[in-house]
């Protein structure tokens, strides 16, 4: 670790809705800062009720009363302040509730979950905040994929519960939009209907809230290179910057904007064996270059977090 690295861990959120990539960029950005100096933790193991407790008791998990809120931010206070934690464990395969886990600090903490800003002493302890916002209904997909292969549901049940629980994303998961310092959407081509993959493009709106990287020299005004940063107004009508990736990049292009975000964080450079170059996955047909370069901009602004560089 560099020197002059700030003396406690780097704390990272991820919120989102259900399904909506959390764990897939959790996981990727654990993997470039090297998964021995990351612990992640999910907010979600901290509900109140069982799956058969909410069903019988008509409750939803995505309603912060259904969660115990004052001990996450009481774990998150004290993971910041360098101290270990017991933390309970849900298992979203089967809902129930297993036995709870020990977590030491590392260098980096990475945070996901439903309502991880949904305090104010909560948004305290994070040193970098990302909201996953995808496309609705590429979100749809990706849950019926997930909870049908992975958590025992059938395709009816899942469109069934999110029916149900329809009115609690814009009630309580939304409304943490506002406080994110980048808001990362996912969505489809134009045409591409059945694209889920590696051919999503990506939209990050950047706040002022952190220091983001300079990448204006690698845009070709009025040329279509796969990568756009425009200046606009976000939903609360306040100006942010706009970095689009599409899926579409051709590899020579992503492999620049991975040199420059390389290039601006020089105390990590031991950190690039922890990943394989753009070029070199292209090779063995395993990369989607928006999802790459999102978890690589997001890592950069944990290093830049680690070295002070960003106020707090």
């Amino acid at each position: 670790m560099p020197k002059n690295r700030i003396d406690r861990p780097i704390i990272l959120g991820i919120v989102g809705d259900s399904a909506a990539g959390k764990t897939t960029l959790a996981g990727g950005v654990a993997q470039i800062l090297g998964k021995e100096q990351v612990v992640t933790i999910c907010t979600d193991d901290y509900h109140k009720y069982d799956r058969a407790q909410r069903a019988e008791n008509g409750t939803s998990a995505l309603d912060p009363e259904c969660n115990y809120l004052d001990v996450i931010e009481n774990d998150l206070n004290s993971l910041r302040n360098g101290k270990a934690i017991i933390k309970p464990v849900y298992s979203h395969h089967d809902g129930t509730f297993k036995a709870a886990e020990y977590i030491e600090p590392k260098p980096y903490i990475v945070v996901e979950g439903l309502l991880g800003y949904s305090t104010k002493n909560m948004r305290n302890n994070y040193d970098v905040k990302i909201y996953l916002d995808p496309e609705e209904e590429l979100r749809v997909r990706w849950k019926v994929i997930r909870d049908t292969t992975k958590r025992g549901y059938t395709e009816e049940q899942v469109l069934a519960s999110l029916e149900k629980r329809k009115s609690d994303s814009p009630n309580f998961i939304q409304p943490q939009r506002t406080f994110a310092d980048m808001v990362i959407q996912f969505y489809q081509p134009e045409g591409m209907d059945e694209e889920v993959g590696p051919g999503l493009n990506v939209r990050h709106t950047l706040r002022p809230t952190l220091p983001h990287p300079d990448l204006t020299s690698l845009l070709d005004v009025g040329s279509k290179t796969g990568i756009s940063l425009d200046l606009a107004r976000d939903k609360d009508g306040k100006p942010v910057d706009i970095l689009d990736i599409h899926g579409s990049i051709e590899t020579h292009r992503a492999s620049k904007l991975e040199e420059l975000l390389w290039g601006l964080i020089p105390e990590a450079q031991h950190l690039r064996a922890n990943t394989r170059a753009i070029e070199e996955l292209e090779k063995i047909n395993s990369i989607s270059h928006p999802l790459m370069l999102t978890q690589l901009l997001v890592a950069y602004h944990m290093v830049k977090a680690a070295l002070g560089h960003h106020a707090v």
